[in-house]
């Protein structure tokens, strides 16, 4: 597409005063010496679906038509958007249920300083706007303030928090008020501050805010007898200054109106101390309270939706150590890890074929679903199904009844993985042991459990710390730890993990049923000094019930803790190039303007240009100019570039002439004058500023005046 002419005088055509930096450059302007280099304009790291479609499939084959592609583009979609839905509702359901306790401890705490309060005086509603007389007793001026401590190193994880924090006491009666850093700064003071905290609570606000306006609010009878809770979700980005004065300020009316606190602090609870004043930290009665720990509410998110199968989509080894190295990068914030995920889950939906039936996971009857599915299934993408490298390795035939079988197996098989890893956790816990450590050794394809040595799985504890220098576990693994602990847990804490076991192995017939055993062993056992011993001498003596435990825990991991990558049709389900995510989280904007600029045709789908031929003039003013850029090496000649973008856009005005002339309509339109000099260097220079926003070019200097330097080249 032609840029669009823009309207200008009738001499604009000859005066071309502004563009005078388009003279003739010299001879020698361009070193000779300096190789000319040519963008590699091969497939960018995010395919699109149909490339991605046809790439994977063997040569020569593609979809029967045009409308496959777009119906099974348009499944994809769909089970995309359910499969994260599905992901998204669990995560809120596990932060909600991690922060109601926290809630549970605010709203506690609120109602008892509101009974604190009023038990020391209880003024009628006629006396709550007399300003006289006040009460001078410090002790009778302190506001109830509730430091909770995030102990998150960023903001954006409590941005939920203090939402639904709002929300739980808002529906538990209180009245609530949420103050951002930006309203307590010192550019607003504690005026703007003061009347966006009455906006929030009374229907008009006059400009002049007063302490009056909101007794007299507080006066009516649906507001009063309620707390005022106002929550600073952050509040080292707060001004001391004006904080101070808010604080002063409401301490005067504390016990007329009830206003409270509630005050997020990421770092240390000795934040106020530096922030506030001595004689506002005077007037505050502070209440320490904790969140969960950004590791705590990881743990609890991985179990949720990695190990149990709530969504049928799954992450690879490769994928998960990204995955956890991306967390600790960015100092352990929740909401890049789910933003990671979303965007690998996305990935996967748009790159995979077959998985539109990653929602067969979530179905009833997965089989009857999965069976409709494949007999509608072009037989393009049958072949492609059994082309599977997993596939192939497990010596399928192709037939619907053996890929039905595999994607069941593969269901099972990922219950019972679940099952088996969540015994593994509840063990670890006691080692303080993360779930996503257990989780990335887990789904790594090279554990071959099934041939796993006893040493592996046994290894001593002794000899780890003792000769290997380093922490228990961190030399075999995570599972060897996790051995090593069952070996010396308490029998107190043995029998509750034998508890919580039994639940995690409810679908495990045959596995509960050796649990239970384990459990009949103890009773009337609890007077019976249980002796623990060496490795080397179980043979020869009793096997102590820690020793039954860690032998029953071997043999269900050597049975079934089955990789995922390990299993046929695994790639309907799991998502693997982690080459792709790592490049759309880090991004390389000016790599993929460029190739989209340069595959524009791609992009647009126009009838007037195609793919792989010669520039055409129909394309955008800064498409031709990027295309023409890729034929210069470190520095482009603007003398040149112009002559060659003019001859590309006269060329397109002459076609577009003789087009006119030999059309066979009776009515033809009227022809559009051929643009002039001025016009096209307009568009010219339109193009080269846009191409300098975008940063694919540099400017050219007062030294080169002829010259503009290339920024971005091939990869």
């Amino acid at each position: 597409m032609s840029a669009a002419p823009c309207d200008t005088l009738p001499t604009a055509a000859n005066n071309i005063q502004p563009f005078l930096v388009l003279h003739k450059a010299a001879a020698s302007s361009v070193p000779s010496s300096r190789a000319k280099r040519r963008i590699q304009t091969s497939q960018p790291s995010s395919p699109n679906p149909k490339s991605a479609n046809r790439c994977r499939q063997p040569a020569g084959e593609e979809c029967e038509d045009e409308g496959d592609l777009e119906l099974y583009e348009q499944l994809r979609v769909e089970a995309f958007h359910r499969t994260w839905s599905k992901i998204q509702s669990t995560i809120d359901e596990v932060l909600r249920a991690i922060n109601l306790k926290l809630f549970d401890q605010v709203l506690q705490w609120a109602k008892e300083s509101f009974a604190s309060v009023r038990a020391i005086t209880k003024p009628h509603q006629t006396e709550v706007q007399q300003p006289y007389p006040l009460l001078t007793d410090v002790i009778c001026r302190r506001i109830p303030t509730a430091f909770v401590l995030t102990k998150n190193a960023e903001f954006v994880d409590d941005i939920t928090t203090f939402h639904d924090l709002a929300e739980h006491m808002k529906s538990n009666g209180c009245h609530v008020v949420k103050l951002s850093a930006a309203e307590l700064s010192a550019k607003h003071g504690v005026g703007g501050c003061f009347r966006s905290l009455l906006r929030q609570l009374l229907s008009d606000v006059s400009d002049v805010a007063d302490v009056s306006a909101l007794a007299s609010w507080y006066c009516e009878a649906e507001n009063f007898d309620q707390p005022i809770i106002v929550i600073i979700d952050d509040l080292e980005q707060c001004s001391g200054d004006v904080l101070g004065e808010l604080v002063m300020m409401l301490s005067e009316w504390v016990f007329k109106i009830p206003v409270f606190f509630v005050m997020g602090i990421a770092t240390t609870l000795d934040a106020p101390k530096k922030l506030l004043s001595s004689e506002a930290l005077q007037r505050l009665e502070p209440c320490k309270l904790t969140l969960g720990s950004p590791s705590d509410r990881l743990n609890a998110l991985v179990e949720a939706i990695l190990v149990k199968p709530c969504a049928g989509f799954c992450i690879s080894h490769e994928v998960a150590l990204f995955l956890k190295n991306y967390f600790f990068r960015h100092d352990g914030t929740i909401t890049s890890f789910i933003t990671a995920l979303r965007l690998a889950c996305s990935k996967h939906f748009s790159m995979e074929p077959l998985s539109f039936l990653c929602i067969g996971m979530l179905e009833e009857d997965s089989e009857e679903f999965w069976h409709d599915k494949f007999e509608s299934l072009p037989q393009a993408i049958r072949k492609y199904a059994f082309d599977l490298p997993s596939s192939k390795n497990a010596n399928n035939s192709n037939n619907s009844c053996n890929m039905l079988e595999g994607l069941s197996r593969l269901l099972k098989l990922q219950k019972d993985w679940s099952s088996v890893l969540l015994c593994l956790y509840e063990a670890g816990i006691h080692d303080k042991v993360q779930l996503l450590d257990i989780f990335c050794e887990a789904v790594n394809p090279d554990l071959q459990t099934e041939n796993a040595p006893d040493s592996y799985l046994f290894a001593s504890k002794v000899t780890c710390e003792n000769l290997l220098g380093v922490k228990s576990g961190s030399a075999k693994g995570f599972i060897a730890q996790v051995m090593n602990t069952i070996r010396y847990l308490p029998m107190e804490v043995l029998l509750h993990v034998l508890e919580v076991w039994s639940i995690h192995l409810k679908g495990m017939s045959e596995i509960n049923d050796r649990v239970k055993e384990l459990q009949s062993t103890t009773i009337g056992a609890d007077s019976v000094r249980v002796k623990r011993r060496s490795t080397a001498s179980t043979g020869n003596g009793t096997v102590v019930l820690n020793e039954k435990v860690a032998v029953l825990l071997q043999d269900v991991i050597r049975k079934y803790l089955v990789p995922v990558e390990s299993l046929p049709f695994h790639e309907i389900i799991c998502f693997k190039n982690v080459d792709i995510l790592q490049s759309a989280l880090i991004g390389n904007p000016r790599r993929m303007i460029q190739l989209d600029l340069l595959k524009s045709q791609s992009h647009l789908k126009c009838s007037c240009c195609r793919s792989g031929a010669a520039v055409s003039g129909s394309l955008h003013d800064t498409s031709i100019m990027c295309n023409l850029a890729q034929e210069y090496g470190d520095v482009i000649n603007l003398h040149d570039w112009y002559t060659a973008f003019e001859g590309i856009i006269k060329s397109s005005n002459s076609k577009a002439k003789r087009k006119s002339y030999s059309s066979p309509s009776k009515k033809k339109s009227k022809a559009t004058p051929p643009e002039g000099e001025g016009m096209i260097q307009a568009r010219f220079c339109r193009a080269v500023t846009e191409m300098q926003i975008t940063g694919l070019v540099r400017m050219p200097s007062k030294r080169r005046p002829d010259l503009v330097q290339r920024i971005t080249f091939g990869p």
